[in-house]
């Protein structure tokens, strides 16, 4: 099984939106386990629900919905690899 058939973990989240959009501030969180059973749950408890809090400078000026469409697209490859759900907290610092 290669990279590509895996779930993401919170550590190459992690280190995607680091790269992408320089955040002074980041949590990821994977929240699986408390999906289990639910739709897009991949029966592991982990790599297909997340939350991710983040502040960015990259975020300043910018609407809430382009903040998200921003780590959504940094993250599309981890949809790709089952990444079924994202809560986001995107904000500028203040």
């Amino acid at each position: 099984m290669n990279q590509n058939d895996t779930p993401p973990t919170a550590a190459q989240i992690e280190q995607r939106l680091r790269e992408r959009l320089q955040p002074v501030e980041l949590d990821v969180l994977d929240e699986s386990y408390k999906h289990q059973g639910h739709a897009g749950a991949n029966g592991s408890g982990y790599g297909s629900h997340f939350r991710v809090r983040l502040t960015s400078h990259l975020f300043t000026g910018k609407s809430p919905v382009v903040r998200h469409r921003l780590v959504y697209d940094a993250l599309q490859d981890f949809m790709d690899r089952g990444l079924h759900a994202l809560a986001i907290e995107a904000r500028p610092p203040v």
